[in-house]
């Protein structure tokens, strides 16, 4: 019963109370039929008749257990994005995104994610703050023969999209970095050995975002995922991992919590199963707005989702342990030169907001070869690192990687932490472009306040989806429409100012009645990072200030 209206509640569709009745239109395609047996289709018919053979649940909804999404057509302006039905805002064209689980790629599977691009997706592969790599212009005849080359190097485009556990996050330098407390990447690749498409795990009430890192970086954005394990020393048991659950963003964001629970490493596989299972068995299926993890553990508290974890499904308690050492590093993105626990060195470079391309990532496999690496790793801000570099090859490898204006030791606080979604280039959510702003602003920012403050994360994104984490920005940007000086409808921005992870995270603050014309942009930020300059005291941060200023300051 419902206490204030003395009426039963209305069922949420939480499956481990009975309630398996579909509750909205995505709960009942995913009824009638899995979505990873939209696989078959693709390769046997999809593929061979062509776009028009597509049947709109399959392709608005089925094609994302594979990795798809139709894109944008291009020239439609973000002012539409809203009134157009989708059949007028899809192209005939797919993002696919490919999973690179902890960020980790071999020089061979980077070399083949090259060629795809160059052959299949018009030289596109943007670097993305999940550790993906998004391809565009994928044409649905293409898709078998890119799924084979993926495949035949160990990658894939499976669940990397909808109502499952998408790609896992870690440690772009796990297992040599020599501050490391412990290697979180074997329970990754357990965890994808078990459960990847496993039919139990392949409907969940939303999407479902992992991290896993031992780095004291804490380099995963774990304050901002349904289920993160932090690398943390238990004073009897030694290294393992904290559990915090509960993080999401979007237009109702919240921050993950701690169990206050110790997870040595060969557990981590059966806890975040566990953990998953809550979720599927427990989510929200009746409205998609509330679906996701976050709103169960914020109606729940901590202690009962352990309670309920540790009783229902692993049938056992869990160790309590400490939490993590607060750290407020700065170089979580891992960009510069920095030694390896065996005498080897790994190398951070910065693209521009993750864009990238097949011929950019083929030239990087090149310059990574002749320095003796191996791998490279994605980032979840949008960078790469290259590991295992021999000593004697540093320098040569950074004067490579810079000549293709992929920036380590040079690059300006500004391009470190700025981040920019997809954008309306070929986002059909989006509202204004993004990736081309945020590299004009980064360029304008660096050639009229050279010096910089101190680090500044900027992220820039097209739509409230907050694709680019808008609300853990010292300067988040979410895209809007608003009104030029003359009156006209222009894209534009919503500002939130002080927003932060890492020690003392939080969201930042809505600058009240501001509507930022796109084209005002850098003129905006630098007016505000100078009134910081001027006013913030010492030892205290953009973060700090911009909680405690007044309103005007802010404008």
């Amino acid at each position: 019963m419902s206490i204030a209206t003395g009426r039963p509640a209305k069922p949420q569709g939480q499956w481990a109370l009975g309630e398996r009745e579909p509750l909205n239109a995505n709960e009942e395609m995913k009824a009638a039929d899995a979505g990873l047996n939209v696989r078959t289709r693709i390769e046997t018919t999809y593929s061979v008749q062509g776009f028009d053979s597509i049947p709109e649940d399959d392709l608005r909804g089925r094609f994302r257990w594979w990795g798809l999404y139709t894109q944008r057509k291009p020239g439609i302006d973000g002012g539409k994005t809203a009134s157009m039905d989708p059949n007028e805002l899809d192209d005939r064209y797919f993002m696919m995104r490919v999973r690179s689980d902890g960020g980790r790629l071999t020089l061979q599977q980077l070399r083949t994610v090259a060629e795809i691009s160059t052959e299949f997706a018009r030289d596109t592969a943007d670097i993305s703050d999940r550790q993906n790599i998004q391809y565009h212009w994928i044409d649905i005849v293409d898709v078998p023969e890119i799924w084979r080359r993926l495949e035949a190097v160990g990658l894939s485009s499976a669940e990397a999209c909808g109502d499952v556990p998408r790609v896992i996050l870690g440690s772009p330098v796990a297992g040599v970095a020599a501050d490391e407390i412990i290697d979180g990447s074997p329970a990754i690749q357990a965890i994808l050995d078990t459960y990847l498409l496993d039919p139990s795990f392949a409907n969940l009430p939303r999407k479902f975002k992992t991290a896993i890192s031992g780095s004291p970086r804490m380099d995963v954005a774990h304050e901002i995922n349904d289920v993160s394990f932090l690398g943390v020393v238990h004073p009897e048991y030694g290294p393992g991992f904290d559990i915090w659950v509960g993080g999401g963003l979007s237009t109702n964001p919240h921050l993950a919590v701690r169990l206050g629970a110790w997870i040595p490493l060969e557990d981590v596989p059966e806890v975040w199963a566990g953990v998953v299972a809550v979720y599927r068995d427990y989510g929200y299926r009746r409205l998609r707005t509330k679906a996701r993890l976050k709103f169960l553990v914020a109606d729940w508290g901590a202690q009962r989702f352990r309670e309920v974890l540790e009783t229902e499904y692993l049938k056992r308690a869990l160790i309590d342990g400490p939490a993590p050492e607060p750290v407020d590093l700065q170089d979580r993105d891992h960009v510069g030169v920095y030694p390896q626990r065996d005498g080897r060195f790994y190398v951070g470079a910065a693209p521009v907001v993750g864009r990238a391309s097949g011929t950019t990532l083929g030239a990087i496999a090149d310059l990574a070869e002749s320095a003796g690496a191996d791998r490279i790793h994605l980032t979840a801000h949008q960078k790469f690192v290259i590991v295992n570099v021999l000593p004697d090859k540093v320098d040569a490898l950074v004067a490579g990687l810079e000549a293709l204006d992929l920036l380590v030791g040079s690059a300006s606080t500004y391009r470190r932490g700025t981040m920019a979604c997809t954008g309306v280039e070929y986002c059909k959510l989006a509202i204004v472009e993004t990736k081309g702003r945020a590299k004009e602003l980064i360029s304008t920012l660096e050639a009229q306040m050279p010096a910089g403050i101190q680090p500044l994360a900027i992220h820039v994104n097209g739509c409230p989806n907050s694709c680019a984490r808008i609300q853990v920005a010292d300067i988040g940007l979410k895209g809007i429409r608003a009104l030029d000086a003359q009156g006209n409808d222009v894209e534009g921005f919503q500002v939130h100012l002080g927003g932060k992870i890492g020690q003392a995270a939080n969201f930042g603050r809505t600058v009240k009645g501001l509507r930022l014309p796109a084209d005002d942009l850098a003129d905006y930020v630098i007016r505000v990072t100078r009134r910081f300059e001027d006013e913030h005291t010492d030892g205290e941060n953009f973060s700090q200030w911009a909680q405690r200023a007044d309103e005007e300051a802010l404008q």
